[in-house]
């Protein structure tokens, strides 16, 4: 889409069970990979417990994405959650359903390629 993509990693203690922070930004230019601080226009959040953790990233107005917007027991492996909520964040963001289709697609092996769109799906749903 000719956008200017920067993304960074925090990992922190992760190895022993600490939190990741990964921020992207993307924009006709882009400075910095990191986002500022109450900044972030959407703050996806993979587990529970780090909502209240990272919420202060996040501008006033933006849009929290987090775990409990997915109902878990329609979810083929509770390891797709990650792309359960990218579904979610996907409803946001003006890019066409089909280029994030072929995307998640193109990153999981077959065995595990179905159960990752249909998690995707998943996450479109209102």
């Amino acid at each position: 889409a000719g956008l200017d993509v920067k993304k960074s990693e925090i990992h922190g203690m992760s190895q022993r069970g600490g939190s990741v922070t990964s921020d992207v930004r993307f924009g006709s230019q882009v400075f910095s990979p990191m986002v500022p601080e109450r900044e972030a226009d959407y703050l996806v959040v993979l587990a529970a417990d780090q909502v209240e953790v990272n919420r202060a990233a996040l501008r006033p107005g933006g849009v929290l994405i987090e775990p409990s917007m997915i109902d878990a027991a329609k979810l083929g492996n509770k390891k797709s959650l990650n792309v359960a909520l990218l579904g979610v964040l996907s409803r946001y963001l003006d890019f066409p359903a089909e280029a994030w289709r072929e995307a998640i697609a193109s990153r999981f092996p077959e065995r595990l390629r179905e159960a990752n769109l249909q998690a995707f799906e998943l996450g479109r749903q209102p």
